[in-house]
């Protein structure tokens, strides 16, 4: 009687093992699929996909991925950059700061002879590259200003990720002057400089460094350096901790990254470190001596997008991608006018007359537009999207 009883729960076992074994088999081939789909798609599956889709899923768009566009009151003279989800627009009739789908946020009304703009992280600044107007920005804010009353001629002016501004200006008996600002906007240090013309300047985002481009004469010729200086210094010294040459290179974006601050130039790209026993080492370089710089970008992660061509007119041109150490991580021909190029985080955008491009940091093609409606410019978002400007609105793709 006690065997007979058993039978019915024994059954029971077998058949619960069937079904585990079942759920395992079915759970590991799932497995199996997903990995091998990620492996084939791994240029269009990634994070950047989620986070477009809750970001964006409320913004209506058109068939192409396109957001409606906003007018943003420009000129072929405006600057624009992404500043994080916002539009940062520096124009000769002032400043104005939009969200993504075209909500403005400030309007500052004032002439500016040379607008220029620039961001880092949720920072973006704005000024009169010689004269004496600048705004700073944080996220949607103005934080932050200098006017005529102020009484300086703005040069130059960076801010980094970490909220530090460096604002190079004129100085009476002076070669340049450097205004370091911390995040709270207080000024922390005036550097005087008059051996050398200081031409751009940044500072380190642990806050300890400024790196400043010098030009100074030696002999018949000029050469070109970048200088750092130690923030916690007197006024008195003026002299920096680690001079690092740039090989007579005009210098025309300077970028952190890391443990690393790049130096572009009109004939090569420099990587220096920041690291306290090798600081202002260069750790590498790629030159372009006889080749043209058409356009370039230092926003992407860990590397610079290039593009180089034998002639300074012409639509024949290659896109270069090079890492830290100068080495070449990618290459790509390019057969058609490049009207603007863009990267942030892992892509890059190559916006021609009737297409965007959007690439992989290693150049692989992520997604491609036809039909840009008259765009003149891209800004590349770090999440996968992109900022076409026209000549007078402006609209967001967002990759399907």
């Amino acid at each position: 009687m006690n065997d007979r009883q058993a039978e019915p729960g024994g059954g029971q076992k077998k058949k619960a093992n069937i079904l585990v074994r079942l759920l395992a088999f079915l759970v590991t081939l799932a497995l199996i699929f997903g990995a091998v789909t990620l492996v084939v798609y791994r240029d269009r599956l990634n994070f950047d996909v989620i986070r477009r889709y809750f970001t964006y899923r409320s913004l209506e768009r058109n068939d192409s991925g396109q957001a409606e566009s906003f007018v943003h009151e420009g000129s072929t003279r405006d600057i624009f950059v992404s500043a994080g989800e916002n539009l940062l627009v520096s124009s000769t009739t002032g400043v104005r700061l939009f969200s993504g789908s075209g909500t403005q946020y400030v309007d500052e009304q004032i002439v500016m002879e040379q607008p220029v703009a620039m961001a880092a992280g949720e920072w973006s600044l704005a000024y009169d590259a010689g004269g004496s107007t600048l705004y700073l920005f944080r996220d949607k804010e103005k934080v932050f200003s200098l006017g005529a009353e102020d009484d300086k001629t703005i040069l130059s002016a960076r801010i980094n990720a970490a909220g530090w501004l460096a604002v190079v200006t004129q100085a009476a008996s002076y070669k340049g002057s450097i205004m370091v600002y911390n995040p709270q906007q207080q000024p922390v240090l005036q550097l005087n400089r008059s051996s050398g013309f200081v031409m751009d300047a940044v500072v380190t985002e642990d806050g300890k460094y400024l790196a400043a481009v010098t030009v100074s004469q030696s002999g018949a010729s000029f050469v070109s350096s970048l200088d750092f200086y130690r923030l916690d210094r007197t006024e008195e010294e003026t002299e920096p901790d680690v001079s690092s040459t740039l090989d007579g290179s005009v210098v025309l974006d300077l970028r952190q990254q890391g443990d690393a601050l790049w130096a572009l130039g009109d004939t090569g790209v420099f990587d220096f470190s920041l690291a306290e026993k090798s600081l202002g080492q260069r750790q590498g370089a790629y030159s372009y001596p006889d080749q043209y710089l058409k356009e370039f970008s230092l926003d992407g992660d860990g590397y610079a997008a290039l593009l180089l061509g034998k002639y300074r007119a012409g639509t024949q041109a290659q896109l270069l991608v090079t890492d830290q150490s100068g080495a070449v991580t990618g290459t790509l021909d390019i057969g058609e006018q490049v009207l603007s190029l863009s990267a942030s985080g892992r892509y890059i955008a190559v916006l021609t007359a009737d297409r965007l491009d959007i690439y992989t940091s290693d150049l692989r093609l992520y997604d491609s537009l036809s039909g840009t409606q008259n765009a003149q410019k891209v800004l590349m978002r770090s999440d996968g999207t992109a900022m076409l400007i026209g000549a007078k609105t402006a609209r967001l793709y967002i990759p399907g």
